[in-house]
């Protein structure tokens, strides 16, 4: 009979085994096999042939979990010349840099919602087997969009945004129905749709609803009939609340609701992903010496970015759901837990905000069974860090210790 593969003890001073709860326990030791946790023994134990990972002096908790990145490219004075020039390859290989990037900042796993079907569904194969690091990759592809929209190639000559046009651009309840199966055929672990006008599309056409009424119930029947999530990306207030009445499973950013919106929310269960980051960084660029936005961009980040903070501030005092996510490929990749200070910032609490990049998380993308959690049977999935982030959150931008499946990728333990 073969031999069981060896276990690691991890031997933890404080550990936030589920956040759920909130309770911190105190010289406990996690015994990891399999690339999952086992068992949580009292004290600090170990075994002949064992490998021991000595983090008595750190807080440990559960890999943190963004809901919203973009793994296979990063906003920059160069992006447009990039979406011309950059093939399906060479950004798979640039999202592989974004991705151990994200892992070492303690993110284990990530919501790609929206990137060239080829890229990033290649990324998430070469990741799963081992063959690049990077965090554990829930893939939407590319976003199911109107024509003209937010998400289509605008701002480009016509014969080049025909060229540069993805296949899950859409007209008509018919039409949409047929990108929505087209993305599950090419491997989308959820839709993402564009429910809105957007900050960075460049185009003067606002931040209001862009798919029709019945548009929006054939995208969500459709995905919900072949298993899949919506996740919607909508700033206005009629795209919010038409989305969610639709029974759209989340939206990303939120900019506009209002207590008509929280109520649909709470009647849904459906999360909001704040991407409070992404508000900031685009109010920052367009309002500095050093804007790379065009005069459409530029005119919406600064419509738009100032409001997002009480947006989260409301919902969060409303009782929605609240999963992390940053956006990043906006922001750049791997300050991705400057997201948690801005929570706080919202209302939240530090251990709330934790619970919003862990077990809220973890639901809303339903991989609740393996992440989220240190608790017997989850992915061995930790990070550690210096001091207490149920006092202080941004200590969590200072992650020292990395474990994803049980391989350890940053820490004291590297060969």
């Amino acid at each position: 009979m073969p031999q069981s593969q060896p276990a690691t003890f991890v031997q933890a001073g404080r550990v936030l085994v589920d956040p759920a709860s909130g309770k911190v326990e105190m010289n406990k030791t996690l015994v990891i096999q399999g690339g999952k946790v086992a068992r949580i023994a009292d004290g600090y134990v170990s075994e002949p042939g064992g490998k021991v990972v000595d983090l008595k002096d750190a807080f440990v908790l559960p890999g943190l979990i963004d809901s919203h990145v973009h793994l296979t490219g990063q906003q920059n004075p160069n992006s447009r010349i990039e979406e011309v020039t950059q093939s399906s390859a060479e950004q798979a290989l640039v999202g592989a840099r974004y991705a151990k990037r994200t892992l070492l900042a303690g993110f284990t796993t990530v919501a790609d919602l929206g990137a060239d079907d080829d890229a990033i569904f290649a990324l998430r194969k070469a990741i799963a087997l081992g063959d690049v690091p990077g965090p554990r990759i829930v893939a939407a592809g590319s976003a199911i969009s109107v024509h003209g929209g937010h998400g289509d190639a605008n701002g480009f000559r016509w014969d080049i945004l025909e060229l540069l046009r993805p296949n899950s651009v859409c007209s008509g309840a018919d039409d949409c129905r047929r990108a929505v199966r087209q993305q599950v055929q090419k491997g989308a672990d959820v839709i993402k749709i564009t429910a809105t006008g957007g900050v960075l599309s460049n185009t003067a056409a606002g931040l209001a609803q862009q798919f029709s009424d019945d548009e929006l119930a054939a995208i969500v029947d459709t995905a919900h009939r072949m298993g899949r999530r919506v996740t919607a990306h909508a700033h206005g207030l009629d795209g919010i609340n038409a989305f969610l009445k639709a029974g759209g499973d989340s939206i990303e950013h939120g900019t506009y609701l209002d207590k008509d919106s929280i109520a649909l929310f709470r009647k849904n269960g459906a999360y909001l992903v704040p991407t409070l980051m992404a508000g900031d960084f685009v109010y920052r660029v367009a309002s500095g010496p050093d804007n790379f936005l065009t005069p459409a961009q530029s005119a919406k980040a600064l419509e738009a970015g100032p409001k997002m903070l009480d947006m989260a501030r409301r919902a969060h005092e409303g009782g929605v759901k609240i999963a992390f996510g940053t956006d990043t490929g906006v922001s750049a990749h791997g300050d991705n837990a400057g997201e948690f200070a801005l929570l706080v910032k919202a209302g939240l609490t530090p251990l709330e905000a934790i619970q919003a990049a862990t077990v809220n998380a973890a639901d809303h993308l339903q991989i609740s069974a393996d992440a989220g959690s240190l608790t017997p049977g989850h992915s061995a999935d930790l990070i550690a860090v210096q001091g207490d982030p149920l006092k202080d959150v941004t200590i969590l931008t200072k992650v020292g210790f990395v474990m994803k499946g049980g391989v350890v990728h940053k820490g004291p333990s590297l060969p």
